[in-house]
């Protein structure tokens, strides 16, 4: 079945703006040797088109921009930045949206935990407040170019790209022979001037990511950890035996139990982890824990 004008149209928009996106993180990753992934790109390390990584479950999540470490074109690196686009032009979806960014990328970051990726969602078009909220609480770093702000830039190029529910066929088909029409130039200076209308969450997105990617190890703290375990029946035992004065004395059968790792990063982030073998710790303090 051939798609609606108007569907054409904005998905038209969103290729567009992640496209060119992808133009604001070639210059940050060559500058440091690291790998940018991209849908739609073949690569001889994976199938396909589709930049697909996989959970610690052994399901798939297909992702639109991967920084890796070690990357190449024959080999998967390790990812330490995830983002995703997305193109929203009525409210009423955004919140889905916001879900599926979610949905797509809290699993892979929960796999990498030990190494914290930087997570970003660049969303275009028309996204509720609450949905933007929704994506920073997750510990997304977001860029949100407005649809007033694509329409405006558009049109400074002299191309009418503003629809809506009651846009007809014959005038959403125009607009879209209009799209089509214009240069790689006017397409390059229309995402400038996107741009420049919301640079100051440009420059905070590319500060935080390069900050993530830059970050240096400030301090690392092990603490071995020792105890013995105390077991109750009910909550009200349990309770009733962390308010005894005892709790704070070392008992006589203390025993070792793992290590506690924290690393504390110059960018403000820190990771923990507990492992039971040395081993394990020394992998993870290394930058290569196992999963």
């Amino acid at each position: 079945m051939a798609k609606a004008p108007v569907h054409k149209l904005g998905q038209l928009i969103g290729e567009f703006v992640e496209s060119h996106f992808k133009k604001e993180l070639d210059d940050i990753c060559q500058q440091r040797q690291l790998f940018l992934d991209v849908v739609g790109v073949h690569r001889t390390a994976r199938k396909g088109k589709k930049v697909t990584w996989f959970d610690v479950y052994g399901s798939k999540h297909d992702l639109d921009f991967v920084i890796e470490k070690g990357g190449t074109e024959d080999r998967l690196g390790l990812p330490v930045a995830i983002i995703e686009c997305a193109w929203r032009r009525y409210t009423k979806h955004s919140k889905n949206k916001a879900q599926e960014i979610q949905g797509a990328v809290l699993p892979i970051a929960a796999k990498y935990k030990y190494h914290k990726p930087f997570l970003g969602a660049v969303i275009a078009g028309e996204f509720t407040a609450p949905s933007v909220t929704q994506l920073n609480a997750c510990g997304f770093e977001t860029i949100y170019f407005e649809y007033a702000d694509i329409v405006q830039a558009f049109a400074e190029s002299d191309a009418v790209i503003q629809y809506g529910e009651t846009t007809t066929d014959e005038d959403a088909l125009t607009m879209v022979a209009t799209f089509e029409g214009l240069t790689d130039q006017q397409l390059e200076t229309i995402f400038d001037r996107i741009v420049v209308l919301s640079q100051v969450e440009v420059d905070k997105f590319k500060r935080t990511l390069v900050d993530s990617l830059d970050r240096q190890v400030d301090q690392v703290v092990i603490a071995p950890l020792f105890g013995s375990n105390t077991t109750f029946d009910t909550i009200d035992d349990a309770v009733d035996f962390l308010n005894r004065d005892e709790l704070t004395i070392a008992p006589e059968d203390i025993e070792y139990r793992e290590l506690w790792v924290l690393i504390r990063y110059s960018n403000g982030d820190k990771i923990e982890g507990t492992f039971k073998t040395r081993e394990r710790a020394e992998k993870f303090i290394k930058g290569n824990a196992e999963y």
